[in-house]
């Protein structure tokens, strides 16, 4: 009788996997039924924030639900990251990611999420490069004149990041790391804060996103040092790298990118993936990424995959020779 019951057993577990899988399935081929979630892991106005509203509209249109813009910003992306981690794995609530989703496994303690396995990758959106910014006050008008001017006063400059462990800190800290330089560091909660206090005067300078500094460069409310990327960007060519413009070998760039909670359908996955690279090889988005300085991608979910492994890597180090201390979340 007790191996006739663990018969049973087994059949009513096979049953019911066959009808989760089945329910998965169909809910996959109907996919969406309803709204999509596009969760921002930062503020308002920043380059997370930029590229998603860049790209809404049309997640929009080709999915023929609306997507909604939910910012939830702090503990450096990762109250955004943790709540997409734990949605629902249906593609109604998604990420789009930052690089410093490779960074905050290395520099936060307690996290309750590994942001490296708790997501699966969909299509990097865009790439920029960062850019040293400094308040025309700053009486610097190079990398050159910068380091110079602030071995001469080690840690009484102080400088802005989009929140202490953000890609832009990191990129600041290795930029100090390699010129020996001592400054001071002052966190904000994400781009939109750390720019309105440098344009401001508050802090003397900030490494920010391309997407969302050059507008203020145009309008002469911030000053440009250098660019992070390989090459100079080509939507302001007069604004040298920081590795030509005296720190060799110094190079950063930026990603975003769409992901969803781990365990999606593939066939939710291929379907968001379709659209998203559908959006960002839009004629209309690409002029508009490429305004800011950005450069649009649309890679397969293996390729982006594999360069959050590698940036994972990268920063590892980065966080390690430079002395980053962990933090609690």
């Amino acid at each position: 009788m007790t191996g006739f019951l663990d018969m049973v057993r087994l059949a009513c577990h096979a049953l019911a996997a066959c009808l989760i899988a089945a329910s998965l399935s169909a809910s996959a081929q109907d996919y969406p039924t309803k709204p999509v979630r596009l969760v921002v892991p930062t503020t308002p106005g920043g380059g997370t924030d930029l590229a998603a509203r860049a790209i809404q509209p049309k997640l929009s249109e080709y999915l023929g639900q609306q997507v909604l813009i939910d910012n939830r910003p702090g503990a450096t992306t990762t109250i955004g990251g943790e709540f997409v981690a734990r949605s629902e794995p249906d593609g109604y609530t998604l990420l789009m990611g930052v690089s410093s989703l490779t960074i905050v496994p290395h520099i936060l303690r307690g996290l309750r999420y590994d942001p490296m396995t708790a997501f699966t990758p969909v299509s990097q959106v865009v790439v920029s490069p960062n850019i040293i910014v400094a308040h025309p006050s700053l009486p610097t008008r190079s990398v050159q004149e910068l380091i110079a001017f602030a071995r001469a006063r080690p840690g009484q400059l102080n400088f802005a990041a989009g929140g202490a462990g953000s890609s832009q800190h990191l990129a600041i800290e290795l930029f100090l790391s390699m010129t020996g330089l001592k400054m001071v560091h002052v966190p904000y909660k994400g781009q939109g804060p750390a720019l309105i206090d440098t344009i401001a005067g508050h802090v003397s300078l900030m490494m920010a996103n391309v997407l969302s500094a050059l507008p203020h460069v145009k309008d002469k409310r911030l000053r440009a040092l250098g660019v992070t990327g390989p090459k100079r960007s080509a939507i302001a060519p007069g604004i040298p790298t920081i590795a030509e413009a005296g720190v060799p070998g110094y190079e950063v760039l930026q990603w975003y990118g769409v992901l969803a909670p781990a365990k999606t359908p593939r066939s939710i996955i291929n379907k968001i993936h379709a659209v998203t690279v559908r959006a960002v090889q839009d004629p209309q988005i690409k002029r508009r990424f490429i305004s800011d300085g950005g450069e649009t991608v649309g890679n397969t979910p293996e390729e982006f995959a594999a360069i959050i492994q590698a940036d994972y890597k990268k920063w590892g180090k980065v966080v390690k020779d430079a002395g980053i201390k962990v933090n609690q979340r």
